[in-house]
């Protein structure tokens, strides 16, 4: 018990010691001449145009949230897919299968809770009074 743990530890400090020892020889070899034109943005060896900040659409953050949602499904069901050929020989297949599917019931809610919110919609419609119209 006491051997795996030193053998972690010895991991733990061999790799720190690797970041430090290449951090400290970078430090010694690389020039220290900084400002100029080395300061400057480099974006594909084109010269910088506008400002660096602007406002981002936050239709691409709904799109990226469905996309995490379903790879994070991906990762959940995979190691279930791995054993179940085990379990059928134990003859517990039906748990696993059921797990799966559960699972993906729940995600299948998810996304048709999403849709029927309109919140997969590229341009989503305001709900509230028109613009250019008289409120009462």
């Amino acid at each position: 018990m006491l051997f795996e743990f030193s053998m972690v530890f010895m991991f733990l400090a061999l790799g720190a010691a690797f970041v430090l020892i290449a951090l400290g020889l970078g430090a010694l070899i690389r020039p220290r001449r900084m400002g100029g034109v080395r300061n400057e943005t480099y974006e594909c060896g084109e010269e910088p145009i506008g400002q660096g900040w602007y406002n981002f659409n936050p239709r691409f953050y709904m799109l990226a949230l469905v996309f995490l949602i379903f790879d994070v499904e991906l990762v959940v069901t995979f190691p279930v897919i791995t054993v179940m050929r085990q379990w059928v020989e134990q003859g517990r297949g039906w748990m696993a299968l059921i797990e799966v599917v559960l699972f993906l019931a729940i995600l299948v809610a998810g996304f048709a809770f999403l849709w029927n919110r309109g919140d997969l919609e590229w341009i989503k419609k305001l709900e509230g009074p028109e613009e250019g119209g008289s409120r009462t």
